[in-house]
C-alpha cells in the first residue's frame, strides 16, 4: 500500500471527527443515562461483525497454513515462563474492560455490562482456543482458557466489590536482542516482536493509590505498579543444547515501578477523556527496580 493511500485512507476516518464541532462531539461520546437502543444496537453488531470477520481471517489467512486435525488438547503451562499465559489474561481484561464500557456509553445497566460486555474477552479467546484444538500444530489449552478466566474475573470482581477499577492490569514492551537470534518465532521486525518476544514484553498491575486512600491528599492519577516478565527465551521450552552454546540464562523478573493513571486526569474534552482511556492500557515509563534470581537491578526509566 503506498504512503498516498494511507494518508487518504486516515483522512476518510477522521474527517468525521474534525467535522464535528466540539460539543456535538462531546454530546457523541457522553455515556446515555438511559437505555439508547440505536447506540446498543450499533455496539452489538459493530462487535459482532468485526469478531466474526477476525474469526473468519484467521481461519482462512493463518490457521489454513498448517494441517487439521480431530480436535485435541495439550498442556503448555510450563512453556515461556508462563509469559504467554500472562498475554491471555491482559487480552481477556482489556477486551472485557472496553466492552462493558462500551454497553455503558450504550446507557445498558450494570448487570448487563458485565454479563455482555465483560465478557467479551473470555468469549472470543475461548473461540480461537477452540480453533487451536483442531490445529495440528496447536491445541486447545485449558491453561489458556484458566488466564482467559482470570483476565475476566479481574474486571467482574472489582466491579462487583467497589464498582470501579482500582487495580489496572497493563502492558509494556522494549526491543532484545533475543528476537534476531529467532526471528522466526519472536518477530522479524517491531510491530512483530511486541506479539510475539516474550523477552520485551512486561505485564503490570497498576494500583491507584487514592482509591484505596481517599481521605489522603494524595493525586487520583498517582498508581503504583508490579509488573512481571522474563527472558533468557528463545523457544517455549528450556532448549539444554541451545542454551550451552549460546550461554543464555531463562529468567523471570519482578518490578516495583510508578505509574499514571490516564483514565482519572481530568479534562473537559471528552475526546481527550476517551483517547486517555484508551491508552490507559500501557504503563508509563518510571525508574523501576527489578528483582531476578541474580539480585536487583535499577533502571532510570523502563519500558
Amino acid at each position: 500500500m503506498s504512503t498516498s493511500a494511507i494518508k487518504y485512507g486516515l483522512f476518510l476516518i477522521l474527517w468525521p471527527l474534525v467535522s464535528f464541532s466540539q460539543s456535538t462531539l462531546d454530546a457523541f461520546l457522553t455515556p446515555s443515562d438511559t437505555l439508547n437502543k440505536p447506540r446498543r444496537n450499533a455496539v452489538v453488531i459493530t462487535e459482532a461483525s468485526i469478531a466474526g470477520l477476525t474469526l473468519l481471517g484467521l481461519n482462512q489467512l493463518w490457521y489454513a497454513d498448517y494441517e487439521r486435525s480431530k480436535f485435541h488438547t495439550i498442556n503448555d503451562n510450563n512453556e515461556w515462563l508462563q509469559m504467554d499465559k500472562m498475554g491471555h489474561v491482559f487480552t481477556s481484561y482489556q477486551m472485557g474492560r472496553h466492552g462493558a464500557q462500551l454497553l455503558n456509553w450504550s446507557g445498558v445497566d450494570k448487570k448487563d455490562q458485565l454479563i455482555y460486555g465483560a465478557t467479551l474477552g473470555f468469549g472470543f479467546l475461548t473461540t480461537v482456543e477452540i480453533l487451536d484444538g483442531y490445529s495440528q500444530e496447536w491445541g486447545f489449552s485449558w491453561g489458556d482458557i484458566l488466564a482467559n478466566a482470570s483476565g475476566t474475573g479481574l474486571y467482574v470482581g472489582q466491579e462487583l466489590l467497589w464498582n470501579e477499577q482500582r487495580i489496572a492490569l497493563k502492558f509494556s514492551f522494549h526491543q532484545t536482542k533475543y528476537a534476531s537470534q529467532r526471528p522466526d518465532k519472536l518477530g522479524e521486525d517491531f510491530l512483530e516482536q511486541i506479539l510475539k518476544d516474550y523477552n520485551g514484553q512486561t505485564y503490570w498491575l497498576s494500583v491507584n493509590l487514592h482509591s484505596f486512600f481517599k481521605e489522603k491528599s494524595i493525586p487520583k492519577w498517582l498508581n503504583i505498579a508490579v509488573g512481571y516478565g522474563a527472558e533468557g527465551m528463545l523457544s517455549g521450552v528450556k532448549d539444554i543444547d541451545n542454551q550451552l552454546l549460546t550461554n543464555i540464562d531463562r529468567r523471570r523478573q519482578i518490578y516495583l515501578s510508578l505509574d499514571v493513571n490516564l483514565s482519572n486526569i481530568e479534562t473537559n474534552s471528552k475526546l481527550l477523556k476517551s483517547v486517555l482511556d484508551i491508552f490507559d492500557m500501557i504503563k508509563i515509563p518510571f525508574p523501576t527496580l527489578e528483582f531476578n534470581k541474580k539480585g536487583s537491578v535499577f533502571h532510570l526509566l523502563y519500558y
